[in-house]
């Protein structure tokens, strides 16, 4: 099957999403935007224990059940300590290089429901004042934020209700260029959301129906390990829709869906993946098979967590993952496209 998604309705949710802060653990607002749009579209929507969101889709033959998973997690970071200068230690939230979040802008988000904005910098932040600026270690206990509030001291903090554990999300910029490009934080992994809702929208849009039952898992704990490491009973296939990484030794661009084949977690299912791959081709797909030895996604969590399922894994191909990342609205697109083949068929 080869549908035609709806690139305006695809494009304004991914920047939704990407403007909404979501660091794992602290995603219950963005998951209440996953249940309007759900509705919206007529899909029924539940949550599991741990706040992911589970749409459902019913197919032409019930005899099977397909999981199609993609994270709405992002990095983050919390407050480690309050510092007697009045700046916030902090302390990760997932994996990435301190470097990858210096200067960057971003929002403490207070139990209270107060938002705070600041900026993460180096303790050494200044070439004028430090003179090893440029070569001071980029690590946490050498991170910190800047509040953008009149404060001097640990107690004109602690006045304002900011206290460890208050999460603090990266502002993610997100732009769209003429030129089809989009370059954000956090692409990994809402631009795979924004490609599940493609395929929701596309089938009610178009009135197709998918072969066997489809279960959407929107996981909210991806960027720490655990996300789908419980899927509902039934499920007899899971992809995993996540970004495809490019670099050394790989061959995805931006413009690519990624097929990965194995990861760090191992190698992905080999009839499900070859499927794919003759899929792609017949579409005319622009693709990539990869193997990702940094690498492991809901459906590897999936099987760790002692699902009976057979699994898969592309994706929209992204660039500079876990910083300042760039992918291709056809990226995007053309994972849609293949998901669709993939279940419609």
């Amino acid at each position: 099957m080869n549908i035609q998604p709806n690139e305006a309705y695809m494009l304004n949710i991914l920047k939704t999403l990407l403007d909404t802060p979501s660091p794992s653990g602290f995603t219950r607002g963005i998951m209440s935007l996953i249940a309007r749009e759900s509705e919206a579209l007529g899909v029924p929507c539940s949550f599991n224990e741990k706040g992911g969101a589970l749409l459902t889709l019913p197919g032409r033959d019930s005899s099977r059940r397909i999981a199609l998973s993609a994270h709405v997690d992002t990095l983050g970071a919390m407050v480690r300590a309050v510092r007697p200068n009045g700046t916030l230690a902090i302390t990760s939230v997932g994996g990435f290089t301190m470097h990858s979040i210096e200067n960057e802008y971003c929002q403490i988000h207070t139990r209270s429901g107060q938002v705070f904005t600041g900026t993460i910098l180096s303790t050494h932040p200044s070439v004028h004042v430090y003179s090893d600026a440029r070569d001071f270690k980029r690590e946490e206990k050498n991170m910190e934020v800047r509040i953008d509030e009149l404060v001097e001291n640990k107690d004109d903090v602690l006045k304002l209700g900011i206290a460890v554990g208050d999460f603090i999300s990266f502002d993610a910029r997100a732009v769209v260029t003429p030129s089809g490009y989009i370059k954000s934080r956090h692409l990994d992994d809402k631009a795979s959301v924004a490609a599940l809702f493609g395929l929701l929208e596309s089938s009610r849009r178009e009135g197709w129906t998918p072969r066997h039952d489809l279960v959407f898992l929107i996981s909210n704990y991806e960027e720490v390990g655990h996300g789908a490491s419980w899927i509902p009973d039934g499920v007899n296939e899971m992809i995993a829709v996540d970004m495809g990484a490019m670099g050394d030794d790989l061959s995805c661009k931006e413009t690519d869906v990624s097929i990965c084949a194995k990861d760090s977690t191992g190698p992905y299912d080999y009839d499900m993946t070859s499927r794919l791959i003759e899929l792609a081709r017949g579409l005319g797909i622009p693709h990539a098979v990869d193997i990702y030895p940094h690498y492991g996604s809901d459906a590897s969590a999936a099987l760790h967590g002692g699902h009976n399922i057979r699994a898969a894994l592309i994706g929209p191909g992204v660039h500079a993952s876990h910083a300042m990342e760039r992918t291709h609205k056809q990226a995007v697109i053309n994972t849609t496209r293949l998901l669709a083949a993939y279940v419609a068929d």
